[in-house]
């Protein structure tokens, strides 16, 4: 199976390299279905109108790509499997939304669609919760959780550096790769995810765990792991 797994989505060259060396082919020339289903417990419609349409999230829809589709988990169950099933096998990559990592996880699972991912010749491309829900592990901080749905294994109030106290949940993801990930290291605009802070964060989870920044990802192929960066990153929990 192929992921490239992000922060804030293809944010340079070298990610775009590895997008398109993943794809096999340019952008230009490629597919994709957007999967906005991680938005839902904060906002449905408007935000995925805006992002299909590269108003927000341009560096995962704004890319250039040779037709994009719309695939929403949540309503994959009431749909005759090979109908979504045609359309996923015919596109060339899935590109997976921000949002509540552990409400899309559920989803990834209660869909069917992360059974069959790991048979499926497309490129699994997610940003943020996109990229969190895809790992073994989930571990997300919460001011005031939305979660919907989703087995929880736990929950605790944490108080980070700098008086941020959070509540952190700890829920199963899809285990499309058996890493887990902290998205938006060290950016002033998550002090969750600061250097001191994803340390306390890391110390939460039972699984190898990556912390990438807005310029880095992870490109995965049949789990082997690579590192993608032009930023900041670091492995906690080797």
């Amino acid at each position: 199976m192929k992921l490239l797994l992000t922060s804030s989505g293809i944010t340079n060259d070298s990610l775009r390299a590895a997008l398109v060396d993943l794809l096999g082919k340019p952008i230009e020339e490629s597919s994709a279905l957007v999967v906005p289903t991680a938005m839902n417990p904060y906002s449905v419609g408007q935000v995925t109108g805006r992002l299909m349409r590269a108003e927000v999230g341009a560096t995962l829809t704004g890319l250039g790509w040779k037709a994009l589709g719309l695939l929403e988990l949540a309503a994959l169950p009431s749909i005759d499997r090979e109908v979504w099933l045609s359309a996923v096998r015919d596109c060339d990559a899935l590109l997976v939304w921000g949002g509540d990592p552990i409400y899309l996880a559920h989803w990834l699972r209660e869909s069917g669609l992360a059974d069959v991912l790991p048979s499926l010749d497309l490129v699994y491309v997610g940003v943020s919760a996109g990229a969190i829900a895809a790992t073994t592990v989930i571990a997300e901080t919460y001011d005031g959780p939305r979660t919907a749905v989703g087995a929880t294994l736990s929950s605790e109030d944490v108080t980070f550096t700098g008086d941020l106290a959070l509540t952190l949940i700890t829920a199963e993801g899809a285990r499309l790769v058996e890493v887990s990930l902290i998205p938006h290291y060290d950016n002033p605009d998550h002090s969750d995810a600061s250097r001191e802070n994803a340390e306390v964060w890391a110390s939460r989870i039972r699984a190898p765990t990556y912390a990438l920044d807005d310029q880095s990802g992870l490109k995965v192929v049949d789990g082997d792991v690579q590192v993608v960066s032009e930023g900041s990153w670091r492995l906690f929990n080797a």
